[in-house]
This record gives structure tokens, sequence and C-alpha cells, in this order.
């Protein structure tokens, strides 16, 4: 019997309620520091915009910013900012957050400001045409501009999908952008912004039951409307080994990256966590199997990382997602070279298995970065209501760090044996600044 190392889970409170519209709510008190986490999570992102209107999800998220219902534009930042708290706002493939930190007197203050928007955002043709701007700006500093920019996370699933919700830009194109209309944006909040589609979370320096009724008080009159049927994320398998190149004309050296597709992160995640594992043990410290034989060894690439998800979320997610593998090379590097020697690491994992010591390092390290993550209120808050808007099982952020330890090395190398040539797409950086 192979040695298993042993990772306590971690024991954070967990309420959960939903309020008479539809609005579920997670509270995890933790009296230890002055300090609150809120964050309310919508369930839209990239994947749920309709064609058309590419890049929607995130001009949306710039729409909650500039004012709402009682408040003026730049309300919320003056006021989240004037009690010393910090805020902020994100777009993901399958989600939208917002949230604040802030000392534990300011909780309904940041309750409040999230209700306010909730009940109704200032869409005006001001607003939308600015933020439209500042988006293009965005995806010109971003991505333009930028060396590397959208490697590989807006290149590779063109590659890899076929389906318009999983294949497109999600930061959207130009004329997208500037052919939104108020009427778009009203229609999208209506549909997606409902109670029922999101999830209120609070971390940190609390009274339950105080909570509890500042949530009522505030979030217990926004009307109720339902959550929307979501699209239909499904994809089929790749059907055979998938190729592109491109030309960035200001990377100044060559890159590849690669994508596998992996088990359903929600409906199979027994047989998904190893995968989450995998990535590690493949890339992760000096000591791991493609640094050791690619940067050290070889000197094919000067650096790679691996990890499940196109923006890095492994366990906030849904299906179709991937094992991704990205490598930087030096000059007149050889992408081609580069995966043929993955395959053969790949190939002798399956076949040798892992050192000894070789699993129980990488979970260990694993470990101690999520333990870490949730040291902080809002380490806390977002994932749980995320993990509640996907799952219904917010708990399960105290159980990851357990579950991780548990992962076997038959798993890992069961889970090594998919990623094969054949169920793999690749798109390879071609670098225009040296010309």
């Amino acid at each position: 019997m192979a040695s298993r190392i042993q990772i306590p889970a971690t024991k954070y409170p967990v309420e959960r309620f939903t309020l008479a519209n539809g609005l579920r709510v997670v509270l995890s008190p933790d009296r230890s520091a002055p300090v609150v986490g809120v964050a309310v999570v919508y369930d839209v992102g990239i994947r749920s915009e309709p064609e058309g209107r590419t890049g929607f999800a995130h001009l949306f998220e710039h729409l909650m910013f500039q004012g709402s219902e009682n408040l003026e534009k730049l309300a919320h930042f003056r006021h989240v900012q004037g009690a010393g708290g910090s805020f902020n706002g994100s777009t993901h493939l399958d989600y939208t957050d917002y949230f604040e930190v802030l000392p534990s007197g300011a909780l309904e203050r940041a309750l409040f400001l999230e209700a306010d928007r909730m009940r109704g955002p200032r869409l005006t043709e001001e607003n939308l045409r600015n933020q439209v701007d500042v988006v293009k700006e965005e995806i010109r500093v971003n991505v333009l501009n930028r060396p590397y920019g959208g490697f590989p996370w807006l290149k590779l699933p063109p590659v890899m999908f076929r389906t318009f919700a999983n294949a497109h830009d999600g930061y959207g194109s130009f004329e997208d952008l500037e052919s939104a209309t108020v009427e778009d944006a009203q229609g999208f909040f209506d549909r997606y912004y409902a109670c029922g589609n999101a999830v209120l979370s609070v971390a940190g320096d609390f009274d339950v039951a105080e909570a509890t009724a500042m949530i009522e008080r505030h979030f217990g009159d926004v009307p109720a409307r339902p959550a929307p049927v979501l699209p239909d994320f499904a994809e089929p398998g790749l059907d055979g080994e998938r190729r592109e190149t491109y030309v960035d004309r200001i990377a100044p050296l060559p890159a590849v990256a690669a994508g596998y597709r992996v088990p359903d992160p929600i409906g199979s995640f027994d047989t998904y966590l190893p995968f989450s594992v995998l990535a590690e043990v493949l890339t992760d410290g000096d000591a791991s199997r493609l640094v050791e034989r690619l940067v050290q060894r070889d000197r094919s690439v000067t650096s790679i990382g691996g990890y499940l998800g196109f923006m890095g979320d492994e366990y906030q997610v849904r299906n179709p997602t991937a094992l991704l593998l990205q490598a930087h090379m030096p000059p007149g590097g050889d992408a081609g070279k580069v995966l043929r020697t993955v395959d053969e690491e790949l190939d002798r994992l399956v076949a040798d298995g892992l050192q000894p010591g070789e699993l129980e390092r990488t979970q260990a390290r694993m470990s101690a970065r999520l333990l870490q993550g949730t040291d902080e209120v809002l380490g806390r808050a977002l994932p749980m209501a995320v993990l509640e808007l996907q799952r219904g099982r917010p708990g399960l952020l105290n159980e990851l760090p357990r579950l991780l330890g548990e992962v076997t090395a038959e798993q890992i190398v069961t889970a090594a044996a998919t990623l094969r040539p054949e169920s793999r797409a690749t798109v390879e950086v071609i670098p225009g600044a040296a010309a």
C-alpha cells in the first residue's frame, strides 16, 4: 500500500439559506480579525453571451460600476473606499463576480451597495458608450499591444472547440462591442442578473443573526426573477490532433500551448481531481518532470507551466474544460520537438509510475497553497459563492485540501494515460518582433 499524505480539512463554518426572492446566501463567520469579505456572484460568464455580442459579459461587468438605482456614477467607489475598504469585479467563463473587503463595521454599507445594483444599474447611452471605449482600450493594452496577449486563453479555445459558446473570443470584437445598444444591456440584465441566478456570500467578522437581518432588510425586496436556463455548452471530444500557428508581431520568442480535454469538473469530480494533481506533478517546481526535462536538461524551453481551466479557475469552472501546458522557447525553438518530448515524459510516467515521494511532495505544496488562500476573508467568500452557485456545495472549500491528499498514484497514472497527441489541441506563437 502506497503512503498517503494526511492533510486536515479546514473547519470554516458554513451557513446557507435562500431568500423568498430566490437569492441564495452563504455565511462563514470568523471573529479572529475585524474584517469582512462580501461577494455577489451571478451565473453568467463569457460562455453565456449571445452570438454577435462577443465580450458582452465583460462589458456588462463594467456597466455594473456606473451607478445604480439610488446612486450616481462613482458613488460605489466612494462609499467603499471611504470606509477603508477595497472592491472589484471580474468576468470568468462561467460566472461574473463582484466583491468588497471592508472593516467589519462597514458590512451593512457593502450589503446596501450590492443590493442597490442588483435592483438595477444605470444603463444609459452615455455609460454604455463610455464603457465600450474602456473595454476596447483594455483589449488594446492586454491583447493587441502586449507580447503573447491572449496566449493561450483566447488563442487555444477556437482551435480546441467548435461551438460558439466555447470557441469565441471572450474579450470581444470591436465591431460587436460598438454595435451593442442600451436595449441589449437591459435585456442581458433582465435575463441573467436575477436574484434566482445569484449567490451572496459573506465571510469574516460578523454575527450571523445580525447579518441575516441586514441581508433580509437590503435584499429581501429585490424583485424576484427566476434563473434563466443556461445555454448548452456541450462539446464533442477531439477527433484527432488539431494544430494551429499564428504570428505575434511583438512577441520576441516562440511559444507553444497544448490543451487536453479532461472529465466534467462537476459531474465527474472524483475523476477530474487527479488531473489537477497531475498538472502540478508535470510542471510545478524545479523537481517536476517537464521542468527537469525540458528546462534543465534539454533546454528546449525557457519556462513551462501546467494548470486546469483556460483562466486557471480549476474548481470554479464547468464542462468542457482542459488541462493546459504552455511553454516559452529560446530563439529558433522547435514546438514539434517540445510536444514530442512531452509525449515521451507522459509515456514514461504511465509505464514507470511515480517516484517515491513525488506525489506526497506535490500534494503538500498544493494543499499549502489552498490553505494559505483561505486565510483571507475574500479567499473564503468568493470561492464559497461559486461553489454554491455551481454545485450547491460551498463547504467543499473546507474539504479540498484533504481530497487532494487522497488522490492516489494509480489515479495520476490513469489520468496521464488519457493525454494523447490525438486528443490534443495546440497553438504555436511565431515571433514577429525578431523579424
